[in-house]
């Protein structure tokens, strides 16, 4: 099935978003583990791996609407130098890509796409119902309790050493 070209654009530059968002929270998490930070890695895990499950919705509805994605195309990423920097970065893509979402789906509504428009729905409630709002509150909690405090209940348990 054909889609719209205008819909198929919007397509690419979310997955462009999300690739760039689950390489930021790679980037991210490596620097939280490294930091002795594991409670915030194990988090940021989790949330790059459903960026990538987001790209993956979204590379199955292009090849569904006939059109090939560019995967060499990704948005900027930004990297932070202290926990509460990279939080705001986070947020920051979160907030872009919510805002993204919105516009595709007025889009989709133009252009009677309505499944697609369904698919980008639940992006959405994805992206600021748990990416955002964690990130909220995160950003909340520092401004409660102080970075240093924030930061010694984020260190948790160092998991175990890989076997050789």
């Amino acid at each position: 099935m054909k889609g719209s070209q205008k819909v198929l654009d919007h397509l690419q530059s979310l997955l462009n978003c999300e690739l760039a968002a689950r390489h930021q929270y790679l980037g991210h998490s490596r620097k939280f583990r490294d930091w002795g930070l594991h409670k915030l890695a194990d988090h940021l895990d989790h949330e790059l791996q459903e960026e990538a499950e987001h790209a993956d919705t979204l590379i199955e509805r292009m090849l569904f609407l006939e059109a090939e994605p560019d995967y060499n195309q990704v948005d900027k990423v930004n990297i932070g130098n202290d926990v509460e920097q990279m939080l705001r970065l986070d947020l920051d893509v979160e907030y872009g890509v919510a805002a993204a979402l919105k516009e595709a789906m007025a889009t989709c509504e133009a252009e009677q796409d309505y499944e697609t428009r369904d698919i980008l729905l639940q992006l959405l409630d994805d992206t600021e119902m748990d990416h955002a709002w964690w990130l909220e509150q995160q950003l909340r909690r520092i401004r409660l309790v102080g970075i240093q405090n924030y930061i010694q209940s984020q260190m948790g348990e160092e998991p175990p050493a890989k076997p050789e």
